[in-house]
């Protein structure tokens, strides 16, 4: 069952920028039958004004691992790639950001990981991937496993993936998918720490320069902090998506 909660306002809660509304979609893992559970929740919140005037601008972010582990990347990266052609999403500002597992793909694709990382991706949901696009796992080799699914990966797709920038901003705020480094400004942080962080920044009580909102680390439920808010809450198997939802001072999840 979709839920909906808010949180109270604390005196420093962060702003979006002036007349915009924003919703930050955690990791969804190949989870296509709750994303667009999500999505037909966030239209109908969408349409609600609650003590705002209609938002100017309406953002959606995604924050990464798309894919892996869950039945149907496929399906998620077709629907997030074909999104703004439907109502009411076709009027929203569409922003993408890469994960580690995007990464992961993508290396594997170009090549660029050894055979190490390639089992590492493989464990991690990456052969669920693959299942997604019909590449069953019978190969023995890896030459022969990354020629099918370059093979089968379809070209809009590798596109969409590739695309995916590691972190925007808005307002007062920050999306991520992992977190960032403590003591580097934001203009500095490099990739693969927007992509991969865990313990530096986990145990750092900030501030870091904007409040982030970020996956990566699992969370049984939204984790809100004085500067930072966590909303992977493991999607692939507990069968919750969460979106965190911005406009003004305000804050409001929606989940399935």
């Amino acid at each position: 069952m979709d839920t909906l909660h808010a949180i109270a306002n604390p005196a420093a809660q962060p702003r979006t920028p002036a007349g915009a509304r924003i919703y930050a979609i955690g990791d969804v893992h190949g989870r296509l039958d709750l994303l667009d559970r999500l999505l037909a929740s966030i239209a109908t919140d969408h349409s609600q004004y609650r003590e705002h005037p209609p938002a100017e601008r309406t953002i959606l972010i995604t924050l990464g691992d798309l894919i892996d582990r869950g039945p149907a990347s496929r399906g998620v990266i077709e629907r997030l790639m074909t999104l703004g052609e439907h109502p009411p999403f076709d009027g929203f500002e569409l922003y993408g950001l890469k994960g580690n597992h995007e990464y992961m793909l993508e290396a594997f694709l170009t090549e660029s990981c050894g055979n190490d990382a390639l089992r590492m991706w493989l464990d991690s949901g990456g052969r669920e991937t693959l299942q997604s696009y019909g590449i069953a796992n019978t190969y023995t080799d890896f030459a022969t496993l990354r020629q099918a699914a370059q093979a089968a990966l379809p070209e809009r797709h590798l596109r969409y993936v590739s695309a995916l920038k590691a972190l925007h901003r808005e307002g007062d705020y920050a999306f991520v998918h992992a977190g960032v480094r403590p003591g580097v400004h934001l203009n500095a942080q490099t990739d693969d720490d927007l992509m991969w962080i865990r313990r530096p920044f986990l145990d750092d009580d900030g501030p870091f320069g904007a409040h982030i909102v970020h996956g990566h680390s699992p969370v049984d439920v939204p984790d809100v902090r004085d500067h930072r808010t966590a909303i992977d809450t493991r999607a692939w198997q507990s069968g919750t998506l969460t979106c965190l939802a911005l406009q003004g001072a305000d804050r409001w999840f929606l989940s399935t």
